[in-house]
């Protein structure tokens, strides 16, 4: 009869199989593996308090809030939602959050000041806008390590991965620029002249047009992606607001592809844009200095960081009026939901 094996061998078999079946579940779900319930929560950041809340979708109220990094800003879910990706601004890393439990998973040191970032469809390369050094800088999700870095124009942002994943859009607010990355050459191929300080950018009719917010211009610049340039200019001027506080930034649009919601900063209003027209077809009032932009995978609602008066609207996309308050930290930037 063979010996039975020692209890610090058994203990070590567990330790690597256990090790082996969480690296198992998180290239899964890096691959969209098994479908996996929703946990109904509402992210937002907190600039100003280092903080990150969770709250509920369906009744707003507040889950928890705890401190994540110093000054987090942006926020992103996995492709299968299991991971929550957060820009930590003054940490110089992004921090990846387990959704389900809210606890850090891992932490990507991604160089001076991230504040934008976009993901690779299959979750496996994070694309960060390193502002201070004017990059773009692409890191496997897996490994953390910097697989290619491209120079870019001053004080990047926007960032956006196009819809067949080969090229990469970065805006550049200081250049007006939007540059166009091709990730097999790791170059840039293309420079896009926009509008004054473009922020963020939004993809469109399956992708055929790209959407750009011009902070300092007041208006969304659309550019086709099959040619690389600017086809339309959409202005926006809701009444009784003065020009100079028209400021857009965040957008966000409805999976039906019918319309994008455009957040209009200063200005305390979200523009409504119909996307077959880009026609502007209604302001919604919210908060002070509307912000980041999320919609509800129902697109019933539209969740809006106000910067200025620390919360975030819920917008009725059919009524399209904010229907409720939600009380955030101190300027909220950023919101993803899990729905």
């Amino acid at each position: 009869m063979k010996p039975m094996p020692s209890p610090a061998w058994l203990a070590g078999a567990w330790l690597i199989a256990t090790a082996l079946l969480v690296a198992a579940g998180m290239a899964e779900g890096a691959q969209g593996g098994p479908a996996r319930a929703a946990t109904g929560q509402v992210f937002v950041s907190s600039e100003k308090d280092d903080a990150l809340t969770a709250y509920a979708a369906g009744s707003g109220q507040q889950l928890a809030s705890w401190r994540q990094c110093r000054r987090p800003r942006h926020l992103q879910l996995s492709p299968d939602h299991a991971r929550l990706y957060v820009a930590c601004s003054d940490d110089h890393r992004v921090d990846v959050v387990d959704v389900a439990t809210r606890r850090t998973v891992a932490s990507l040191p991604v160089g001076d000041d991230p504040e934008l970032f976009d993901l690779s469809h299959d979750g496996r390369t994070l694309y960060v806008s390193n502002e201070e050094d004017a990059l773009l800088s692409a890191y496997d999700t897996g490994s953390g390590k910097r697989v290619f870095a491209v120079g870019v124009g001053e004080e990047p942002e926007g960032v956006r991965v196009s819809a067949d994943g080969r090229q990469v859009y970065v805006a550049s607010e200081v250049a007006n620029l939007v540059h166009v990355v091709d990730v097999a050459t790791r170059k840039v191929v293309r420079n896009i002249r926009v509008g004054n300080r473009p922020r963020r950018l939004l993809l469109v009719r399956g992708g055929k047009e790209l959407w750009v917010s011009n902070e300092l211009s007041a208006s969304v610049s659309v550019i086709r992606t099959d040619t690389l340039e600017v086809v339309q200019t959409i202005a926006f001027a809701p009444r009784g607001m003065r020009a100079e506080d028209v400021t857009p930034v965040g957008m966000a649009a409805r999976s039906d592809g019918s319309h994008a919601y455009i957040g209009l900063g200063r200005a305390n209003h979200v523009a409504v844009v119909e996307v077959a027209s880009r026609r502007v077809q209604d302001y919604v009032l919210v908060g002070r200095r509307a912000w980041g932009l999320a919609l509800s995978r129902d697109n019933a609602r539209l969740y809006v960081a106000n910067g200025l008066s620390d919360d975030v609207s819920v917008v009725d996309t059919a009524s399209r009026k904010a229907v409720a308050t939600l009380k955030a930290g101190r300027v909220p930037h950023s919101v993803a939901i899990d729905d």
